[in-house]
């Protein structure tokens, strides 16, 4: 049996363990899906969102991308972002990051890597926010480590930069920003940044107009 048969096999052991605790499991997840959370992560295959949480499908809407970014340009993560903030209404966001990532540590690095390189430019601009701070440190696995909790902190203040969640905040007061770094060797999530609805979280020079807010686009 190679690898992809086994992955066959494994889904369908998966469904009869569902169905065998609860047979109505995937009736229910088929009628709606109404999660609170939306989870914006890295696509490293050690870090996956259900898993972590422990939370059942259904209850986390998930985004992934190299190093959990939050671009202003990125279509597809706005996409996500306006179905998760206006359709399904989503309580918290969680950008998640994790020790190790290889997409931070090739951004601290001058290597050349063809296309992705326009990928880690974004990060290599945080970089260049935090530089004195993490250069002073001689480690580098410090470095790194340090690089990946500012990238989430600055990836959170790019969501609230966003008419999509300001508009939010003034309609219904949500949904709440949260930053999260995994841990890869412990399991285990440490809370970074917490941001509430509120616009004086903003830096002003960002914020939009109540009445621009208010114009359909």
């Amino acid at each position: 049996m190679n690898d992809y048969e086994k992955l066959l096999l494994q889904n369908k052991a998966w469904s009869e363990e569902k169905t065998g605790i609860d047979e109505n499991f995937f009736e229910r997840l088929a009628k709606q899906q109404k999660p609170k959370f939306l989870w914006i992560g890295c696509s490293d295959s050690r870090v996956p969102a259900n898993e972590i949480t422990g939370t059942d499908p259904g209850e986390i809407f998930v985004h992934r991308n190299i190093a959990n970014m939050v671009v202003h340009t990125d279509l597809n993560l706005l996409s996500v972002l306006q179905y998760a903030v206006e359709v399904l209404k989503v309580e918290h966001i969680i950008v998640c990051g994790h020790y190790g990532c290889g997409g931070v540590e090739a951004a601290l690095s001058n290597r050349h890597l063809g296309l992705i390189n326009k990928w880690l430019r974004n990060i290599k601009e945080v970089y260049r926010l935090y530089r004195d701070k993490i250069d002073m440190m001689e480690d580098q696995n410090a470095k790194l480590d340090k690089l990946v909790e500012y990238n989430v902190i600055e990836q959170c203040q790019d969501l609230i930069k966003t008419s999509i969640i300001q508009k939010a905040w003034m309609e219904r007061k949500g949904p709440h920003i949260h930053g999260w770094v995994y841990g890869i060797k412990d399991g285990l999530v440490n809370e970074l940044v917490s941001i509430p609805a509120d616009f004086e979280n903003i830096d002003p020079i960002f914020r939009y107009s109540e009445e621009q807010l208010k114009i359909p686009h």
